[in-house]
């Protein structure tokens, strides 16, 4: 039988009122050595950064909340992946980085007390702050990667890792990133960062990773409600490690931008199963981003079995996805300081090198539809290659859609129907979007 380590017997402070970072590290370093349990029980933990390591489980006791500190002076800055870019940044709250054979499990919460964060972004009236400041200079590509924001949870470069049951709150970036990982199994877990100023609050991001099954999940937050990625430009073409052998099932999808594979898909992404996913007043349904600076491939996808109620964009394939993030170029005349991170931005890709591909998807037993009151946008389609390398082999097979308007398809070859309903009751104008800049 595995020892179990209770926090109150360490003498770890639970009113929030205390930072107790360093005396948790320890009870962590401890449980592992004995290959045992820490129980978090009942009761605030104010920290920064915690790093688990090999052949232990953290577990939540029910009421139990690791609350991310806002001093950024007792976050570390460490080498990491941030938005598809390799860098020196905040790591997370909970941190599991080069371990194997680590369970965190229970039905206690990981809260990042995003305001703090979210106001660091867009500042204290949620329309200025560095976003301002960096669009005013034509740096928008920029400013995600230099507005450090702490991530709830951070998977990098382990194996063998389960997240069951727990809650991740208010995260001041992405709630929970898995990066360079294999065999992760993430189940019933929820994510709440639900705000309409709460940016690039990702619920679940898979970032260059194989075999991970994500399950039994619920989301709610202000961007891709669970994402599939594999990096980033030249920077991702470097690394070279592509995301495949994952699958999504049984979820419930609520605010949030639905599932996403992309934009960062420049390592490739393929066998990637989504199945059994409940939508409701989602933005998207299934969705694909990428740009011309992307690169990289999309291949092998079944998407099977969703249900999508007052979702927006059932279907959003946009391959030139929001150019003022995606193409990084300093403004005329610049003579600032150029960081690293920003020189991998900035790095060219040869021509030779093909823009996104993507192929090969299998789309079936999907039903969409709205509510009577529901009165946003509702377009079936939002389906866009590129002109010179369409989307390739598409098969849609029993799907039913009853939406406002149709929308549009463009730059697609072999696209394939069987037994496709669809129901159109308004006609607007897809043109008046600004949806693919988000």
């Amino acid at each position: 039988m595995r020892p179990v380590l209770k926090s109150s017997d360490y003498g770890i402070d639970r009113t929030g009122s205390i930072l107790v970072t360093e005396k948790l590290q320890k009870l962590i370093d401890k449980t592992a050595e004995e290959k045992g349990i820490l129980l978090l029980e009942r009761g605030t933990y104010l920290t920064a950064s915690l790093f688990l390591k090999s052949h232990m489980e953290f577990r939540f006791e029910d009421g139990a909340v690791l609350l991310g500190t806002t001093d950024e002076s007792q976050y570390p800055v460490i080498p990491t992946r941030a938005a598809g870019i390799e860098m020196d940044w905040y790591p997370g709250i909970l941190n599991c980085n080069g371990q194997t054979d680590v369970v965190v499990s229970g039905a206690g919460t990981v809260d990042g007390q995003g305001e703090y964060w979210w106001r660091k972004y867009w500042g204290d009236d949620m329309k200025g702050g560095m976003r301002k400041e960096y669009d005013a200079k034509g740096l928008r590509w920029a400013c995600d990667y230099d507005c450090m924001r702490v991530r709830n949870v951070v998977i990098m470069e382990s194996t063998d890792v389960t997240l069951k049951d727990f809650t991740s709150t208010r995260s001041g970036f992405w709630n929970v990133h898995i990066c360079y990982s294999s065999q992760v199994h993430v189940d019933g877990i929820r994510i709440t960062s639900c705000g309409l100023h709460s940016p690039s609050t990702d619920g679940i991001d898979i970032d260059s990773c194989d075999h991970v099954l994500v399950e039994n999940c619920v989301t709610s937050c202000n961007d891709d409600s669970i994402c599939i990625k594999s990096g980033r430009d030249a920077d991702g073409l470097r690394v070279n490690r592509p995301c495949h052998d994952i699958t999504v099932q049984n979820c419930e999808v609520l605010a949030g931008f639905g599932v996403t594979i992309g934009s960062e898909v420049s390592g490739g992404v393929h066998d990637i199963v989504l199945r059994n996913i409940h939508y409701k007043g989602t933005d998207c349904g299934f969705r694909i981003k990428s740009s011309i600076a992307r690169r990289g491939y999309i291949k092998n996808v079944l998407v099977e079995g969703l249900e999508m109620v007052n979702v927006k964009y059932p279907f959003h394939l946009f391959l030139n996805w929001n150019p003022a993030y995606s193409y990084c170029e300093l403004p005329e005349g610049y003579e600032g300081e150029i960081p690293e991170s920003w020189k991998k931005l900035l790095s060219q890709i040869p021509d030779n090198i093909p823009k996104t591909e993507v192929s090969d998807l299998t789309i079936r037993n999907v039903k969409a539809y709205n509510e009577p009151d529901y009165a946003g946008i509702s377009r079936a389609f939002h389906i866009e290659g590129f002109e010179e390398m369409p989307i390739k082999r598409i098969h849609f097979e029993n799907v039913s859609l009853d939406c406002k308007e149709f929308g549009v398809i463009h730059y697609v070859q072999d696209m394939q129907w069987k037994d496709v309903n669809i129901s159109v009751s308004e006609a607007r104008d897809a043109k008046n979007d600004d949806y693919d800049n988000r």
